[in-house]
């Protein structure tokens, strides 16, 4: 595959932290150093780093950014608290911080309760590395569905921007166009803010992968002339019932796959499962803020006295869903059952 390298959404250089200003793409590669906790909260609410592997990533390394020795246990949970807060939706930030606080509790309970910072971003580095092989190989076990001339369908960007490297929806596509699998993908615009038009296609087009970008109101005839072989999305949670929040969009194309008949897949790592959330009407609902819908770039398009409701994501529920693609493979109905036994195996976060 001819690709030219993108920059990393998330890179821990030197003990600091430095996104990619993801608001600016595809126009403007622009890479920021987070000096501070505030940088970081404010960077994944206004969705400078975005994608739900990435900002907990991000929130990892937030939790130590401005902190130089050592920290108290109680500092830290309020620390995490602040940056939980940030995107109430997506369950990877609150799943990394946490993380990094159980490991922090327990070190404290051996020793003091004065953590040395450096434990915790070698914490946050291990979630980083974790992540990037559970990218390879949900590439590795979403490859055998991309067959020679496929046509897919993706929505918002699941791909190299929103995670450490190739992805989650899109680390398939990649896996197989270094195989040498010829194929093609349709990506939906994403209104409001166009993830699919700026970064999808922007990543795709940079590493040489065909993709036709198209309006999210023609997913539907696209689909009516048979041109859509199958769909891969991502997913910011996952519900113990196999309930997947994503997008706001995705629904609509769920539905729309169950009556054309194609197949609709979920790609995302075990850690965006939650077994603590029963079903997808227990998943809390960012909303956003009205101008991201009134105004396109620079363009007031509507009044301003306009009345909006701006949901960042919708809720798929499970018998849409044909098989959830993790780094442990491809698991499929009954999710109630399945996704429960990926929890089974050896725990990452044991140490």
């Amino acid at each position: 595959m001819n690709s030219k390298p993108l920059p990393k959404s998330v890179l821990w250089q030197d003990d600091k932290l430095y996104l990619l200003d993801q608001t600016k793409l595809p126009h403007v590669e622009e890479i920021f150093c987070c000096e501070r906790i505030e940088s970081v909260h404010e960077a994944i609410c206004a969705l400078r780093v975005r994608g739900a592997p990435a900002i907990g990533i991000a929130a990892a390394y937030g939790l130590v950014v401005g902190l130089t020795e050592h920290v108290s246990l109680s500092a830290l949970r309020e620390r995490v608290d602040y940056l939980v807060g940030a995107r109430p939706t997506a369950v990877n930030l609150a799943w990394a911080v946490e993380r990094v606080y159980r490991y922090a509790a327990a070190w404290a309970e051996k020793h003091d309760d004065q953590i040395p910072v450096a434990l915790l971003c070698d914490e946050a580095k291990l979630i980083h590395s974790e992540d990037a092989a559970s990218c390879r190989n949900i590439g590795l076990h979403g490859l055998p569905l991309i067959t020679a001339n496929s046509n897919w369908l993706t929505h918002c960007n699941a791909g190299a921007l929103a995670v450490s490297e190739l992805g989650t929806a899109l680390a398939p596509f990649y896996t197989a166009a270094d195989a040498g699998v010829q194929f093609h993908v349709y990506v939906d615009e994403t209104r409001p803010l166009l993830q699919g038009a700026r970064l999808t296609s922007f990543e795709l087009g940079r590493a040489g992968i065909l993709n036709t970008l198209i309006c999210d109101n023609a997913a539907a005839h696209v689909m009516s002339l048979g041109k859509v072989d199958g769909v891969i999305v991502g997913a910011d949670r996952i519900a113990a019932n196999g309930d997947v929040a994503n997008k706001i969009g995705t629904l609509g194309l769920a539905i729309l796959c169950g009556y054309y008949d194609i197949p609709f897949y979920v790609a995302a790592p075990t850690s965006t499962i939650d077994l603590d959330t029963t079903d997808g009407k227990q998943i809390l609902i960012e909303e956003r803020s009205a101008h991201e819908v009134t105004t396109f770039g620079a363009a007031q398009v509507a009044s301003l006295d306009t009345k909006v409701f701006n949901p960042a994501f919708d809720v798929t529920p499970s018998h849409l869903v044909k098989g959830i693609i993790t780094e442990q493979g491809m698991t499929t109905a009954p999710f109630e059952q399945n996704l429960g036994r990926l929890f089974d195996v050896n725990s990452s976060t044991t140490h």
